[in-house]
């Protein structure tokens, strides 16, 4: 489970082989070994007993600003990787190899997108014709994708093209099936122009923070991208490889409207859009864990959705040692 502190003026200190998190309400007492990860999302205290327990359990601390992004992170000093595989990552990540890695990621993306499309057009039978030619559409943007050749300097562009139109039929898709009151124009950032955006939003600011850690475990350099371009401080491979692992924030987000748990109380106008107040970053972060605890199958066997996105690491790593 992750630990979420989103209350101002929280303090989270050590006890024990615990963790606990004191507001003014009440006290929490969490055991560690329940503990995969901790985010905090407001002004909080937190002690150096406790920073130093997290390190030492192999536990992540995460800050996340009001949009959900991850602007900072205490975590362990050892890199858990050999030098070759980042040297044969710099190394493919210009090459057709690297074209092929990383059109891989894209269709599984899309395929993801096709898939969740499919599954929210089997009982809505009065919106069957729409949800099937975004499905249709879906699949020849996939081929298109497949048959890309080349290295990644020459293609880049034409691939993120074929990505940004799918992810364009795709939104529109969903937005169709939206409860009336939460429609929205297309995909917006920060701030989200809409409350769908401004939830989705944040839920990819968590994963942003799995990925990375994920990155880190199995070997690879975050800031090494393929499709997104290196630049200052930029986590390109970051960038990259969330496109695979969207699908679990977007089927979190959908549920969280279709299912008419989203109330408008959940979100605070700022200047241009929205944000989640704590109200909505407790019940998002709640579904979005349920989510990520949910057993899928994965190569042959039973696993979390979120220890997924750290196999598919080890296994991209592998791969480039390969190439």
């Amino acid at each position: 489970m992750q630990l979420v502190i989103n209350t101002y003026g929280s303090y989270l200190r050590k006890k024990g082989d615990c963790f606990v998190v004191k507001n003014e309400d009440n006290a929490v007492e969490v055991s560690a070994k329940k503990v995969t990860g901790i985010l905090i999302t407001a002004a909080a205290l937190v002690s150096t007993d406790a920073l130093q327990f997290a390190v030492e359990s192999n536990i992540d601390v995460v800050f996340l600003d009001k949009y959900g992004n991850p602007y900072g992170r205490v975590w362990h000093s050892k890199l858990g990787s050999t030098a070759s595989i980042r040297r044969k990552q710099l190394e493919i990540s210009e090459t057709t190899e690297g074209l092929e890695l990383a059109k891989g990621w894209c269709v599984k993306k899309v395929g993801n997108q096709l898939d969740f499309i499919s599954r929210l057009k089997r009982p809505r039978k009065d919106k069957a014709e729409i949800l099937e030619a975004a499905i249709k559409s879906l699949i020849e943007i996939i081929t298109k994708i497949e048959s890309v050749s080349g290295t990644i300097a020459d293609k880049r562009g034409t691939v993120m093209a074929y990505e940004g139109a799918a992810g364009k039929v795709y939104f529109d898709a969903l937005c169709y099936v939206m409860p009336e009151r939460f429609r929205f124009k297309g995909r917006s950032r920060n701030p989200a122009e809409d409350e769908f955006n401004a939830m989705l939003n944040y839920s990819y600011g968590v994963l942003y923070s799995q990925v990375e850690k994920a990155c880190i475990i199995a070997g690879l350099d975050p800031y090494v991208g393929f499709l997104h371009t290196d630049d200052y401080n930029k986590k390109s491979l970051v960038f990259d490889l969330i496109e695979m692992f969207r699908i679990f924030a977007d089927q979190t987000v959908v549920h969280l409207f279709s299912g008419r748990k989203v109330k408008v109380e959940f979100f605070e106008q700022v200047k241009g859009g929205y944000t989640l107040n704590r109200d909505g970053k407790a019940v998002l972060i709640g579904a979005l864990n349920n989510t990520l605890d949910t057993s899928v199958r994965y190569r042959g066997r039973n696993i979390q959705r979120r220890n997924t996105i750290q196999l598919e690491c080890h296994r991209i790593a592998n791969e480039m040692l390969k190439c």
